[in-house]
C-alpha cells in the first residue's frame, strides 16, 4: 500500500532523511552543550523543531549534488556483474 506517489521521491526522500538527522543530531548536540539537566526534553525538542526546519530544505537540495559527487568518486562496475 503507497500513501505517496513515487513521483514525489526526492521529496519525501528529504523529508525523512531531514527529520531523522535533525533529531539526532540535535539531541548529540543539546546534550553535549547542556547535559542531563531536568529541562532536557523541552531544550531537545525546540532544537530539533528549529534543525528540523533548515535541515528539510537544506536536503532537498543538496541531495542531488550529493548523488553527483557519489557518482563521481565510485568506480563503475564492469557490465554483466
Amino acid at each position: 500500500m503507497s500513501l505517496i506517489d513515487r513521483k514525489h521521491h526526492r521529496f519525501v526522500f528529504a523529508f525523512f532523511m531531514a527529520l531523522l538527522m535533525s533529531c539526532i543530531m540535535s539531541l548529540v548536540i543539546t546534550l553535549f552543550n547542556v547535559g542531563l539537566v531536568p529541562d532536557l526534553l523541552p531544550r531537545w525538542l525546540k532544537a530539533w523543531g528549529f534543525a528540523f526546519v533548515v535541515a528539510f530544505p537544506t536536503v532537498t537540495f543538496v541531495a542531488p549534488l550529493v548523488h553527483r559527487l557519489v557518482a563521481v568518486v565510485l568506480k563503475e562496475e564492469p557490465r554483466g556483474h
